[in-house]
């Protein structure tokens, strides 16, 4: 149970005892702060702790944003301040200091709290200050400034803005309008049931399953209900971060799945809707494949281009300058945010073709879209890059470096590549990813596309042979992922028989999930997947290179089984390890608040 000291005597009429109480707080009082800096040591270390100031007045939701929010060690607002069981040392510190400064002797404790806070801050221990708007937090001085307060409070309700602060600030065209506005008192109707967030995305996620199911019936009552029920998982998407923004139930468990089921999910979609067509007499593996991975690679320039600007110094560019001068006008930022064809609009848009129309003339529209939406942010993303003079941190090169996912083959090479660094990087990548891929095209399951993979191999050991601080080398990780995955795609569908493309959907999706998995824990600052990992499942150029000497190797049937045994390998090798890491201690807590497209 978490423990609240309260500093000094509560005024008459103040509801603060009841109000921590209601928080989950077992209540104490000290009358100075040598008794607080006793009481403290008292709490047990693995306890949550807090530290609050008798005269505080304010809404019960500053203080459940204040010290109840699970994802910071140390917190504070006006008259409290929080610690998890990872900052009590550095509050034990700051409380000890605060008391030595009274010579020993019994200390006022009026303030005590925010003189807490202001140590910490001084020692940098990472407090955090969350944003409280028109919520009131305040210590008042004096009687007249109490009642102040307190009609402060009354004239704000604390349940409105809890409810729009659990709805994100910035979200797309079509959640904003037409799913937060119920979705919220979806979430509110969960919270006071007493269903967490990971129940909801679990919800969310099965009803998209039953949609896929209902699209591979290919009638079309199977395909209007598959609509209607991947808007209803959609709006589940939504209500369970809202729910966890509204009850502060952050988990890292949670994290994962909210950011893993989304995937998860559209690519199910994906297979139903193949399957569906399948039974109508019309093959759309193809496209459902080319579907996942140019939302994937899209996926891969978001994050690419985040890790390798976001701490980058210096970091601003005209073309920079002129969006944010286009997003002061406010028509512009709703129709930037819809052409980039987010999460919200393109279900909404698969769900209503489905039901319309064909799956075939789906993926036709979701093609476009995508292909429309990534030149549009891709092209705007070099621009920045071009015209900005940013320097890239060792960090930021790291990162594109794990995002790149070299196996043993490059790191082989890479280090026996002599010379000094080379500016060419992003353009080996690209011409060996070109190479391959057209090679693919033209000769299919030949010899010749496995010595064009071959040097493949040895351009993108190249690309990584030096840190990746250039200022296009966010574009190598996105490369390499076009390559893999579209020399599968062209390979599965030369080989035309029947399960050669479903075989490879399932060997894409496997690698993908590999790769999401890897941008989560960067996220969450817990490095990438191990090298053991990486080295297991052979790189992506160990993987390309295997999969034309197995097209070239093998028959077409056989083939086929191969593919199908290499997704189902490396399926169980990288979600073991993805399984053991998020559930274990050490998972990072990432929060995404915002949207891949």
């Amino acid at each position: 149970m978490s423990t609240a000291i309260l500093t000094g005597q509560p005024v008459p009429g103040s509801s603060i005892e009841g109000d921590l109480r209601s928080l989950g707080f077992d209540v104490r009082t000290a009358s100075d702060a040598a008794e607080t800096e006793t009481l403290l040591a008292q709490v047990p270390g693995d306890q949550r702790v807090a530290v609050v100031d008798a005269g505080f007045v304010g809404h019960l939701h500053a203080l459940r944003l204040g010290l109840t929010d699970p994802r910071f060690p140390l917190a504070a607002i006006p008259g409290a301040v929080t610690a998890q069981p990872a900052g009590r040392q550095a509050l034990t510190r700051a409380m000890a200091r605060e008391n030595s400064a009274g010579g020993g002797t019994a200390v006022a404790v009026d303030h005590l709290a925010d003189r807490v806070v202001a140590a910490l801050d001084a020692d940098d221990a990472g407090v955090h200050h969350p944003e409280l708007g028109s919520l009131v937090a305040v210590v008042p001085a004096d009687p007249q400034a109490r009642n102040e307060a307190r009609q402060a409070v009354a004239a704000v309700d604390d349940e409105a803005v809890r409810l729009k602060s659990a709805v994100k600030s910035r979200d797309g065209f079509f959640t904003t309008y037409c799913i937060s506005p119920y979705s919220r008192y979806i979430a509110r109707w969960c919270a006071r049931r007493g269903l967490t967030p990971n129940q909801v995305t679990t919800a969310s996620l099965i009803t998209a399953l039953i949609a896929a199911a209902c699209a591979a019936t290919g009638t079309r009552g199977g395909f209007v209900a598959a609509g209607v029920l991947l808007i209803a998982s959609f709006v589940l998407d939504c209500t369970d971060g809202q729910l966890a923004r509204y009850s502060l139930q952050y988990s890292t468990l949670g994290a994962w799945l909210d950011a893993t089921f989304d995937r998860a999910k559209e690519y199910a979609y994906y297979a139903g809707l193949a399957l569906g067509a399948a039974r109508g007499g019309d093959d759309v593996w193809a496209l459902a494949l080319g579907a996942m991975i140019l939302q994937t690679c899209r996926h891969v320039v978001d994050f690419s281009f985040n890790e390798a600007n976001h701490d980058a110094t210096a970091n601003t560019s005209p073309t920079a300058a002129l969006s944010d001068k286009l997003d002061s006008v406010g028509w512009t930022v709703w129709i930037r945010r819809m052409i980039v064809l987010p999460i919200g609009e393109r279900w909404a848009m698969i769900a209503v073709l489905t039901a319309l129309t064909t799956p075939r003339i789906t993926f036709y529209a979701l093609l476009i879209g995508c292909a429309f939406a990534a030149t549009y942010t891709t092209a705007g993303r070099v621009l920045r890059s071009l015209t900005r003079k940013a320097r890239r941190t060792d960090r930021a090169a790291q990162a594109l470096a794990d995002l790149a996912d070299s196996g043993p083959l490059a790191e082989l090479l890479a280090r026996h590549l002599p010379g000094p660094v080379r500016r060419t990087a992003p353009l080996s990548a690209a011409a060996g990813a070109i190479a391959v891929v057209l090679a693919a095209w033209l000769w299919g399951p030949a010899w010749q596309v496995v010595l064009l993979a071959g040097l493949y191999v040895l351009l993108s050991a190249e690309a990584v042979s030096h840190p990746l601080k250039g200022a296009l080398d966010w574009l190598i990780p996105p490369f390499f992922r076009a390559a893999e995955y579209c020399t599968v795609l062209v390979l599965a569908a030369k080989a035309d028989v029947n399960g050669a493309l479903p075989a490879a959907f399932g060997l894409v999706a496997a690698v993908a999930y590999h790769h999401y998995d890897t941008v989560y824990r960067i996220r969450g600052n817990a490095g990438a997947s191990p090298a053991w990992l990486v080295r297991a499942i052979g790189g992506h150029e160990g993987r390309t290179l295997l999969v034309t000497v197995l097209a070239a190797l093998l028959t077409a049937s056989q083939f086929t089984v191969a593919l199908t045994a290499l997704a189902v390998a490396v399926a169980l090798v990288v979600l073991f390890e993805s399984i053991r890491f998020w559930v274990s201690s050490g998972a990072p807590a990432v929060h995404d608040e915002g949207e891949p497209a």
